[in-house]
């Protein structure tokens, strides 16, 4: 009977929305790992780990194994970033970085970090991430060193908070979120970006104001990745009573809905050779969440996690180690 239910939500849920791969997905052709983030069984404690799957979904691993907040928001080639309280308090976040089988955690900087995406140039060996000083310096964009932990403050504007920043495909430009006055609640947060020095800022988004999501929980502009071939960028936005995955060209000039879902679909990732997009979807309620795999050519769509856990989300892309 279970076995019977799992292919029924699989079929259903390519019923729902795109043609599902009819196809397995062969590993020479497709040389990735796919890192997400789950919740685990035990309720009693704020366990979240990271796990690992071919991209066919099978040959599921859990890579941390630990009882700390951990969370993966980032991967270059096969270096997998995660953020995680382990050797502080509860939520107070470091850096960290692993290899693609869980071995060689190492914590790359004393930078205390917010709950934030990032991103990198230089091979890696420079992320871009939301850090905080102490109490007073919060939500700011620095930069990392990756191979010495060193890190340099790039944003001032304590009034403000930044979030979720990454690199154009040739390191000269940045996107973020921002938001102006982060206690004021009227206000909402939209994808900016400037010259990698801080310069020349320009505003990318604009969130409906009479759309009708504007007042709900949820993300109006957030978790941009930059597609890796084609010249735009994806993002998250809440609208129409659900979140979705949405389009805009680094000058602003365009704005589309990237994915036409009846679902709810958030984070995402693109694949470092741009044919492939993994996100998190779920019921518009957000109460069970998968992990899906879309071919980005031919549009076909496939359903990668189970309901054996109800929070499976984030998806990255790593490159398999030889």
């Amino acid at each position: 009977m279970k076995f019977f239910n799992l292919l029924s939500i699989a079929f259903l849920f390519c019923l729902t929305s795109l043609p599902c791969m009819t196809q397995s997905i062969s590993n020479k052709e497709n040389p990735y790992l796919i890192a997400y983030n789950i919740r685990t069984l035990d309720t009693t404690a704020d366990d979240w780990e990271i796990m690992i799957m071919n991209m066919d979904g099978g040959d599921k691993k859990n890579l941390t194994q630990h009882k700390d907040v951990a969370w993966t928001y980032y991967a270059f080639d096969n270096r997998l970033f995660f953020i995680s309280d382990r050797d502080s308090a509860y939520r107070n976040y470091y850096l960290y970085e692993m290899n693609p089988d869980g071995a060689h955690v190492r914590k790359i900087s004393n930078l205390r970090l917010e709950d934030s995406w990032m991103g990198s140039r230089n091979n890696g060996d420079e992320m871009i991430v939301t850090g905080r000083i102490g109490k007073d310096i919060r939500h700011q964009l620095f930069l990392i060193n990756t191979q010495t932990g060193t890190f340099t403050q790039l944003t001032k504007d304590t009034a403000a908070y930044f979030r979720d920043p990454l690199f154009s495909n040739d390191g000269k430009y940045i996107v973020y979120t921002y938001k102006k006055n982060k206690r004021d609640r009227n206000e909402t947060e939209e994808l900016y970006i400037m010259n990698s020095d801080g310069s020349h800022v320009r505003k990318l988004t604009e969130y409906p104001k009479d759309n009708i999501s504007f007042k709900d929980y949820g993300y109006k502009a957030g978790a941009a990745r930059w597609h890796p071939t084609e010249n735009f960028i994806s993002y998250i936005s809440k609208q129409d009573g659900k979140h979705g995955i949405f389009g805009v060209t680094p000058d602003g000039s365009k704005r589309w809905k990237v994915l036409e879902s009846d679902h709810a679909d958030g984070w995402h990732d693109w694949s470092p050779d741009g044919q492939w997009l993994a996100f998190n979807r779920s019921d518009p309620e957000e109460k069970q969440f998968h992990i899906m795999l879309m071919n980005w050519k031919t549009k076909e769509l496939k359903q990668l996690t189970d309901n054996s856990l109800k929070i499976q989300m984030a998806p990255v892309f790593l490159t398999k180690i030889d």
